[in-house]
């Protein structure tokens, strides 16, 4: 069952194969941990990992005298660890977006009283950072701290487009292109074409290509040199609104996407004062 659900969420987390020596070993792990659902036992994790019985072994108990996985003696299972939540905890509230992006993210929510996102990409794939919950909540699969594709979501495809031709082009070689709905875009020149349609309109859709049901209209978060620091997306679903709906809160979304980016830039690069 445990092996079943693991298979299920791979096509949302794009995890290299090879690994970087022990570090790369033990990142993979608790790579693997951190898609499970539930705690996963030793005879759970071992036909999952390429490593041998004994080095599985020896990497988890390092892992788990780290603090970085949580070992049950009861249940004989492993989960994430204490020290990896602080962890993680610090790398989100040091982060050039989320902290300071929170009170725009409430403004816009507010405004729109629909779900917002905030989300940046690591190796083409979305990291959301930041979610608030629409008025009345629909169930959908982001929350912060997921990692979705970046090919079949709005916010993923706001980045894509506006990152420089060479991280664009390495991102793309990075998704699955793993069909979620009809609606998902297929392969590499179907998402090459929309970008270059994104770029002119400095806003993307997401077209119930990741969830039926799910709709969305997202904006790039461009530093003043336009370099690509995330994106920002207000989500509905089809019950609510139709895509040209969505087109009424992009004046709304986009000045907040430049006051985050601003608020960010003024975070990293203070002016200096004499």
């Amino acid at each position: 069952m445990v092996s079943t659900l693991l298979s299920a969420g791979r096509a949302d987390v794009n995890i290299d194969a090879r690994s970087d020596g022990t570090v790369g070993k033990a990142l993979d792990l608790l790579d693997l941990v951190a898609r499970s659902p539930v705690p996963l036992r030793f005879s759970d994790i071992q036909p999952q990992s390429p490593h041998p019985k004994a080095t599985l072994h020896r990497l988890l108990q390092t892992l788990v005298s780290q603090g970085m996985l949580s070992y049950d003696h009861d249940a004989h299972t492993y989960s994430l660890g204490l020290r990896l939540v602080q962890l993680a905890h610090k790398a989100w509230s040091q982060s050039s977006l989320a902290p300071h992006a929170r009170p725009f993210v409430d403004a816009l929510a507010r405004r729109t009283g629909e779900t917002i996102h905030l989300a940046q990409m690591v190796s083409g794939q979305v990291l959301y950072i930041d979610k608030r919950n629409a008025r009345d909540p629909v169930e959908m699969f982001s929350q912060a701290g997921k990692v979705g594709p970046g090919y079949c979501t709005g916010v993923g495809k706001a980045i894509l487009a506006f990152q420089s031709e060479a991280e664009r082009s390495l991102a793309i070689a990075q998704q699955s292109f793993h069909r979620y709905t009809e609606n998902t875009l297929p392969d590499a020149a179907a998402l090459s074409a929309e970008l270059a349609e994104i770029r002119k309109a400095g806003i993307s859709f997401d077209r119930e290509e990741h969830e039926p049901g799910i709709i969305c209209i997202a904006a790039p978060i461009l530093s003043s040199r336009d370099n690509v620091l995330g994106a920002l997306s207000v989500t509905t679903t089809t019950a609510r609104h139709c895509l040209d709906e969505l087109l009424e809160w992009k004046p709304a979304l986009t000045d907040t996407a430049a006051k985050i980016a601003q608020a960010a830039e003024a975070w990293r690069f203070p002016a200096q004062t004499s």
